[in-house]
């Protein structure tokens, strides 16, 4: 049984449409409520190598920007953006609607699924075991406590579950092809939960920190796997999102966030 396609948001809720890439693709999201989409998901795509011409998941697309990034940079990929949020589904279908994604609406499709379902539940909502080549996710970074909200939509994109690293990345190994690849974008706090998770299912696995300067911590981790793989964990150089005078962003920092660069230098 396949799921049935996200049907387009009417004109309400409120929303914007923004540019990303410069213009190479656009964003419908909620004004509001909800997910808006940045530079981490923009980070999480640069995750995907350049000459990746696959297909790809993912895992929590919301409106879709990570995919449709990803898309951008590459060619010959193909994307299905997977949300179980009904009303987020409902704003990736009409981010690919949007007449300025025209070029890449033939390489996307939006599936309204849950990827925390296991088993036959999870082929069933049209989450097929072995049929990527990569995933790449941005799960809810918050525990309960932290930040809490009122906005249930809001609340759903942001409020970590226990377990959630455990359950999205055992269904990201079932769906890929063997050597598959995964890239996880999360807070450094939450390295050994995203690493235990992975651990017995990808390898060759990368590490990358992204500080907002080279004195300060990391406020983000990208990491980067193989399904299968058994070579051991590096860590790469990190990224500066900002230069160490000034306030703008770094040159590789601003080439990653405008699709002209990858995050791995593939």
């Amino acid at each position: 049984m396949s799921a049935s396609p996200a049907a387009l948001v009417p004109d309400t809720p409120a929303h914007t449409v923004d540019a990303f890439h410069r213009g190479r693709f656009w964003l419908v999201q909620p004004q509001a409520g909800g997910h808006r989409a940045g530079m981490d998901a923009m980070m999480l795509a640069a995750a995907v190598p350049s000459a990746f011409a696959g297909r790809l998941a993912d895992f929590g697309a919301g409106a879709g920007a990570a995919g449709l990034a990803v898309l951008s940079r590459c060619s010959s990929a193909r994307a299905v953006l997977v949300e179980r949020s009904e009303e987020m589904a409902g704003f990736a279908a009409t981010t690919l609607a949007h007449p300025g994604n025209a070029h890449l609406g033939d390489r996307a499709s939006v599936l309204a699924a849950d990827v925390t379902l296991s088993g036959k539940a999870r082929g069933d909502a049209g989450l097929a075991d072995n049929s990527f080549d990569f995933v790449i996710m941005n799960p809810p970074f918050n525990a309960a406590e932290d930040r809490a909200t009122p906005d249930p939509l809001r609340k759903q994109a942001h409020v970590m579950e226990d377990g959630l690293f455990e359950s999205w990345i055992r269904s990201a190994a079932a769906v890929v092809r063997p050597r598959g690849g995964l890239a996880v974008i999360a807070r450094p706090e939450q390295l050994g939960a995203l690493l235990d998770a992975i651990e017995g299912r990808f390898g060759d696995a990368e590490l990358l920190s992204v500080h907002p300067r080279p004195e300060a911590s990391a406020i983000r981790i990208v990491v980067r796997a193989a399904l299968g793989a058994r070579g051991k964990l590096s860590i790469r150089p990190p990224l500066m999102l900002h230069a160490q005078s000034g306030n703008g962003p770094a040159e590789r920092t601003e080439m990653i966030n405008n699709g002209l660069a990858s995050l791995f230098g593939d």
